[in-house]
Parts: C-alpha cells; sequence; structure tokens
C-alpha cells in the first residue's frame, strides 16, 4: 500500500511499456512489507536533463533506475560516479548523498558478476574474455577487473570500440593485463559473450566453439531463451555456464543495497516475477 511514508524509487526511461522491473520490485516490496515504490516515468530525451535533478528535490525519493535512452547521459548529470559507471561509460542507478550530491553506479556488470560467483568461480587471479564492448559488455568488463581478474581481453567489431574501453580500464586499472583484437577463447578460465548475437534464428556463434576449453565458464547476456545456442554448445562442450536473465535477478540485490534497502535473494524474487507477470 502506497502511504505518505512510502519511499519513491523513479524507473526513468522511454518508452515504458517495456519496463519489467515494476513487476519484480513491486511485488517483493508488498511480500517484505517494505515501505516502498518503484514508479515508471515515460522520459524523452530532450526533456530528461531538467527531469533528473528536479525529482531528486523531493524529499521522499529514495533513488532512481535508469534505462535507454538515458544511460549514457545521466553521466553529465551527476555529481558522483563509481569507477565502474566511468570504465562503462554509463549509469543505471542514482541516489542522493547526505550532503545532497547525486551518485551514480552502474550495475549491469555487478550482476554479472554476482550470478558467475553464485555458481562457484572464484575470479581472483582469472583470465576473461568479453566479447562485445558496448554498454553492457564494458560495465562487465570493469566488474570482473574490480573482482580480482588479472588479465583480460576485449573484442568487439569495431577495433576503435575495444581499445577504447581497455583504456579507460587501465587508467583505474593499471595492474591488469588487457588485450585486444582477438576472439579466440582458448585458454580463458571465462568467456562472456555481450554481443547481440543469439537474439535471432539463424545468428552465427560469437566465438569459435570449437577452441572453447572444456572447464571454461561461459556467460550470456542475450535473454532470448534460456539456453542460447551459444550456451547450448557450451554445455555440449562441457562448460559451466550463465544464462542471460540472471544478470538481471543477480543485479536486484545490488540495487537494493545501493538504496539502502532490505535485500532479498535472486531466487526470491524470480519467484514474485514469476507470480506477477
Amino acid at each position: 500500500m502506497i502511504q505518505g511514508s512510502t519511499s519513491l524509487i523513479a524507473h526513468i526511461g522511454y518508452p515504458t511499456h517495456t519496463f519489467k522491473s515494476p513487476l519484480i520490485y513491486n511485488p517483493y516490496f508488498e511480500q517484505a512489507g517494505v515501505d516502498a515504490v518503484v514508479v515508471p516515468m515515460g522520459c524523452q530525451a530532450p526533456d530528461y536533463p531538467a527531469l533528473l535533478p528536479a525529482l531528486f528535490r523531493l524529499t521522499n525519493i529514495r533513488g532512481a533506475l535508469i534505462t535507454m535512452p538515458h544511460k549514457v547521459r545521466t553521466l553529465e548529470l551527476i555529481d558522483e560516479l563509481s569507477p565502474t559507471a566511468q570504465i562503462a561509460g554509463a549509469c543505471n542507478a542514482v541516489r542522493r548523498a547526505e550532503n545532497g550530491r547525486l551518485q551514480g553506479d552502474m550495475f549491469d556488470g555487478e550482476g554479472f558478476v554476482r550470478g558467475v560467483r553464485r555458481k562457484g568461480l572464484d575470479l581472483a587471479g582469472k583470465r576473461a574474455l568479453v566479447v562485445g564492448c558496448g554498454g553492457v559488455g564494458s560495465a562487465i568488463a570493469a566488474s570482473l577487473v574490480a573482482a580480482g581478474i588479472t588479465g583480460i581481453a576485449l573484442y568487439d567489431a569495431s577495433t576503435d570500440t575495444a581499445n577504447a574501453l581497455a583504456t579507460r580500464l587501465h587508467q583505474h586499472y593499471p595492474a591488469v593485463t588487457i588485450v585486444t583484437g582477438s576472439k579466440d577463447p582458448a585458454g580463458f578460465d571465462l568467456v562472456v559473450n555481450a554481443t547481440p548475437l543469439g537474439m535471432h534464428d539463424g545468428d552465427p556463434l560469437p566465438i569459435d566453439i570449437t577452441r572453447l576449453d572444456p572447464g571454461c565458464f561461459v556467460g550470456e547476456v542475450v535473454m532470448k531463451a534460456e539456453h542460447t545456442p551459444l550456451l547450448e554448445a557450451a554445455l555440449a562442450r562441457g562448460c559451466k555456464v550463465q544464462v542471460g536473465a540472471d544478470m538481471l535477478f543477480e543485479q536486484i540485490p545490488a540495487y537494493l543495497e545501493y538504496f539502502g534497502l532490505p535485500v532479498t535473494t535472486p531466487e526470491t524474487l524470480r519467484a514474485v516475477a514469476r507470480m506477477s507477470y
């Protein structure tokens, strides 16, 4: 029940009809007795720079979830950015600090990292290949390096995009070995598909599956099916895998922590979502 004491979390983007977060957060809040609500707010790009700071003048706002097309523009509108958001070049969560300054972070990569860790992969000292260096790939790469991997290879169809991400990573983590230009998966502990390949029937696999080591862990961001063709092929080679939807449900507890709200498990959130959809 929304009442005078309810904390607001704005979910800002455009269009809003695709938003899934209210169907996950709000049933969880109701079930757990958390006095908060996620409100979808449709805002087109020209109006966004005025909207975001105005929202944080509300005394009962707890934070904001930021989605397309505003993740990049948000960088210009807040006062403090986490290293992950700086490396990713995008921001999907904003909160107001006690001193009134707006802080921003990026949790796509954190969701991915939490998922693989919960599945038993200790990232300390490991080597990872990230294929696709756009927004989500950059966020995952940043979170992997923050989690303690010692080497990372970056590949993107645009060489400039991969090299730019490598530069940003090196600025924050100069001790990590970073290479670009190859998507050969041989010899890596973790391989991540952060491209759209797998969303459409007939898409080629993002890597040469015959070069994949059987002991490798393979992660996916595509959520069209639980097991994409890449994950099916990886399972057939004896690899452990993480499905695309895991990144979504694993990052919600991180958001809750960021906004200072009671935290739950991805399993609880999945159960709530199944009842809500």
